[in-house]
């Protein structure tokens, strides 16, 4: 009993902790929607969520996308987004991190994924 109260307690102590690291969306201009096409430099394939690098004028812009979970469920695999592969990225620029957007969804060889 003693054991199971003290796990509840440092549950809920880490409950603040997980929920300031996973960032909401509050922090991306929801009215500056725009689109990137470019090749895939990079992908960071793990949760909370997948991020994919595109160099886009004359910067590389870190595009956050769904968990993987979500990616695939959609139909999205990590080998889809090798590097080299023209993608293109509709969604909204951070108000917090210059060169990051938060996709909404994104096109790969004309096919449409969205990523809510």
């Amino acid at each position: 009993m003693k054991k199971s109260l003290a796990t509840a307690a440092i549950l809920l102590g880490l409950t603040p902790a997980i929920a300031l690291a996973h960032h909401g969306w509050g922090s991306y201009d929801v009215a500056g929607k725009f689109t990137i096409q470019a090749p895939v430099e990079s992908v960071v394939w793990q949760n909370p969520h997948v991020h994919v690098m595109l160099k886009y004028q004359d910067a590389t812009w870190e595009v956050t996308l769904a968990p993987v979970s979500r990616m695939t469920r959609r139909g999205v695999e990590e080998a889809m987004l090798k590097p080299g592969t023209t993608i293109s990225a509709e969604g909204y620029p951070s108000t917090r991190t210059e060169h990051e957007m938060r996709a909404e969804r994104i096109t790969i060889d004309g096919k449409v994924f969205e990523m809510r």
